[in-house]
């Protein structure tokens, strides 16, 4: 059997655990929990800028070495798989400079891509140009509700899929699961174009990061599929989670009606409902991480890798953009900057 040498960036707080918020959500303890639970990976290294949360890290995990700087772990404890928590301004810088480590197979990074659209294109490039495996943490692909949803709708459940409805509460920090989702539900095509508008009056930062307060937005995928997303906390455009509309019928993920996480019905006929899990909202990274050392292992191409990453992440910044155009932005998106970000800089948005 293959052994993987598992290190980790960005510890966090552990503290953080018990009380997560737009500052800290110590992710890498869960990522290390599902490598833990892998009999061909080892622990072997961790870094953090704050020497004590790294020692609270390796104490939990029995991790033997620790260290404050990043590229001394990559050279010295030589690992072959990297998870990565930082925040997002930095991903890109990270990620490419464990491509860029002679020992790294595979790279584990947290979600989103990176806080602009040109470095989440370079760090996607520089990995695939190495033939190192970079992948995110869109760890809801593997959510039991989501997965029975798919398996649904993708099994003609409610015929031939024509529209996505999508109702998070932003499209960057935790819209970017729902958005990922949907488009792999749509066969992992790219957009053809979006066009969408924004509010952003008040600061809503997570993870030092821009999120507008409300979004509307409708883009179409090459394969003709339709979605539209409604965000910001209180919107009842979308009554629920996520609604996917086909030729014969309609599914809804986290319906506001009723006690069930899904329910569908076909044209004419009534509600089926059902409640499929009742785990911790953590339990699907134990099969992300599963799934990241399987295809690092098997060559398969992971379903959370950057491909499809990209995707999503180019309907993200499409969105901002064509607030920021005022107009309709067809792909491929040609910028490099976060047009949020751009636009509070420059003083078109002031939120207080």
């Amino acid at each position: 059997m293959t052994s993987h040498d598992i290190a980790f960036i960005g510890t966090g707080d552990e503290a953080d655990l018990k009380n997560p918020g737009p500052d800290g959500f110590a992710m890498n303890y869960y990522h290390a929990e599902g490598y833990e639970r892998l009999d061909d990976c080892e622990l072997v290294a961790c870094a953090d800028l704050e020497p004590e949360r790294a020692d609270a890290f390796a104490a939990r995990f029995d991790v033997e070495e620790t260290f404050e700087d990043y590229e001394t772990m990559l050279a010295e404890a030589e690992p072959d798989i990297v998870s990565i928590s930082v925040w997002p301004d930095i991903h890109a810088d990270v990620v490419i400079d464990c491509a860029r480590a002679p020992s790294v197979d595979a790279i584990h990074c947290e979600k989103p891509m990176d806080l602009t659209w040109g470095n989440s294109r370079l760090m996607a490039q520089v990995c695939d140009r190495r033939g190192v495996q970079l992948t995110f943490n869109h760890m809801r692909r593997f959510k039991p509700t989501w997965v029975e949803a798919r398996e649904r709708v993708q099994s003609g459940a409610i015929g031939d899929l024509e529209r996505v409805e999508l109702s998070p509460g932003n499209i960057y920090d935790g819209g970017t699961h729902m958005i990922d989702f949907a488009t792999g539900v749509v066969g992992d095509v790219p957009a053809e174009w979006v066009i969408g508008q924004i509010d952003y009056r008040e600061a809503n930062q997570w993870f030092g990061a821009h999120n507008e307060n409300q979004a509307h937005a409708h883009w179409r995928y090459e394969n003709g599929v339709d979605a539209v997303i409604s965000t910001g906390v209180g919107s009842a455009l979308v009554p629920a989670d996520m609604r996917f509309v086909g030729s014969d019928g309609v599914l809804e993920v986290g319906p506001e009606e009723g006690d069930a996480d899904l329910r569908w019905r076909t044209d004419g006929d009534e509600w089926t409902a059902e409640t499929v899990e009742e785990g911790a909202w953590t339990d699907p990274i134990d099969d992300a991480v599963a799934h990241v050392v399987d295809c690092l292992e098997s060559g398969e191409e992971p379903s959370i890798g950057a491909r499809n990453a990209l995707n999503t992440t180019e309907i993200i910044f499409g969105v901002w953009e064509s607030a920021r155009r005022r107009g309709r932005v067809d792909f491929p998106l040609e910028i490099d900057d976060n047009p949020l970000e751009a636009m509070v800089e420059a003083g078109d948005l002031q939120p207080q």
